[in-house]
C-alpha cells in the first residue's frame, strides 16, 4: 500500500486526484499532471537513469519524461522501501507503427536521440549499466538454452499444446541463431562496441510504440528510460524495426524507410548494417516466450502463451523472403 502523505512530503506536493494507468499513476497536484511510478529496481540504477536524462536534455534533446526532484535533491521518493519517481504528465498519443509517416518520424527521433547520448558519464554513485561486447556471447548462450528448454519439454510426462509446438519449432529457430551468430562473428561488432565506448553514448533499449509520444503540441517525446545502458546504437535500430515490422508483416518498405530516415540524420556506417542484420536474423521474440514459458517469468495463461508462439511460427514464410530482400539490398554475404 502506498501512503500518498509521504509522497506529498517528499515531493513537495498536494495530491488532488491519484489514479492507476497502464502500470503507473496519474496524478493530478497544486503543481500540475504528474505521472508517479514505482521503480522496481535499485537507486544506484536509478540515477544512472536519472543521469542519462538530464545527459539528454543539456544535449538539446529535452523532450523526455524528466525526474523532478525531491526536498533532498534526489530524483525519488522512498516508501516503505519502494522507490517512486515523478515526472511532467505528457499529454498526447502512443506512436501508430502502422503509419508509415509516423515510423519515420519516430527513426528520425531516435537517430536525434543516439546523438545526444555522446558524452554521457554516470553520477559518481550510479551503478554503470552495460551490454558492450556480450552480443556474441549472449547469442550463444541463448542458442544453448533452445536446446535445454527442449531437453526439459521431452521429459515431461503431460505435455501442453505450447511443448508440443515448441519441440516442432525450435529446430528453426536454433538454425536461426546459428546463422546469427555467425554474422554477428564476421561483422565489426567489436569495433562498434569500441567506437561507443569512447563516444560515451548509450541506447533506450526499448524504443516502441508506447514510449514514443505524439504530444499534443506536436513535438515527439521519448519516455520510459528504464532499460537504457550502454550498447551500440544498432542494437536499438533492429530492436526498434522488429516491433514495427512485426506489425507490418514484415513489409520491407517499412525496414528501408526507417534506415533512410534514421541515417539521413545519423549517418550509419557499412558496417552497422551488418550487424542490424545479425540483431534482425536472431529470433529473440521465440527464446524470449520460451524463456518465459518454461521458468515460469510471467503469469500468463496457457493459452495465451501457445497462441503467442503460433503467432511467431505462422510468421515463418513472410518473415524468410524478408530476411532474403534485406540480405539483396543491402549487399549481406552469409
Amino acid at each position: 500500500m502506498m501512503r500518498e502523505f509521504e509522497i506529498e512530503r517528499q515531493f513537495d506536493i498536494k495530491i488532488e486526484t491519484l489514479r492507476p494507468n497502464k502500470g503507473i499513476y496519474y496524478l493530478k497536484s497544486n503543481k500540475g499532471e504528474k505521472c508517479l511510478k514505482r521503480i522496481n529496481y535499485g537507486a544506484q540504477k536509478l540515477l544512472f537513469v536519472y543521469g542519462a536524462k538530464e545527459h539528454l536534455i543539456e544535449n538539446g534533446f529535452n523532450k523526455v519524461d524528466r525526474y523532478e526532484l525531491n526536498i533532498d535533491g534526489e530524483p525519488f521518493a522512498l516508501v516503505n522501501e519502494d522507490l517512486y519517481t515523478l515526472s511532467q504528465w505528457i499529454p498526447g498519443r502512443e506512436c501508430d507503427f502502422h503509419n508509415l509517416d509516423e515510423v519515420k518520424i519516430a527513426a528520425k527521433t531516435l537517430a536525434l536521440l543516439h546523438e545526444a547520448t555522446k558524452g554521457y558519464d554516470p553520477p559518481e554513485n550510479s551503478k554503470l549499466k552495460s551490454d558492450l561486447g556480450r552480443w556474441p556471447h549472449l547469442m550463444e548462450k541463448r542458442m544453448k538454452s533452445l536446446d535445454k528448454m527442449r531437453d526439459m519439454t521431452r521429459k515431461k510426462s503431460q505435455k501442453s499444446d505450447f511443448d508440443l509446438n515448441y519441440i516442432k519449432s525450435m529446430e528453426f529457430y536454433k538454425e536461426l541463431s546459428k546463422r546469427a551468430h555467425n554474422v554477428m562473428q564476421t561483422s565489426s561488432y567489436l569495433d562498434l562496441c569500441e567506437i561507443a565506448e569512447s563516444d560515451k553514448s548509450f541506447c533506450h533499449h526499448d524504443f516502441t510504440y508506447h514510449n514514443i509520444i505524439l504530444g499534443d503540441d506536436n513535438e515527439v517525446y521519448v519516455i520510459d528510460f528504464d532499460y537504457c545502458k550502454r550498447e551500440i546504437r544498432a542494437y536499438d535500430i533492429a530492436n526498434f524495426m522488429i516491433k514495427v515490422l512485426k506489425r507490418v508483416d514484415w513489409n520491407i518498405e517499412y525496414a528501408k524507410a526507417i534506415l533512410e530516415s534514421y541515417s539521413a540524420v545519423g549517418n550509419l556506417k557499412d558496417e552497422e548494417y551488418r550487424v542490424i542484420f545479425a540483431f534482425l536474423l536472431f529470433p529473440q521474440r521465440y527464446w524470449r516466450l520460451a524463456n518465459r514459458y518454461y521458468y515460469n517469468e510471467v503469469n500468463w495463461g496457457q493459452n495465451t502463451f501457445n497462441n503467442k508462439l503460433e503467432g511467431i511460427i505462422n510468421e515463418k514464410e513472410i518473415y524468410l523472403k524478408f530476411i532474403d530482400e534485406f540480405k539483396e539490398m543491402y549487399d549481406q554475404k552469409e
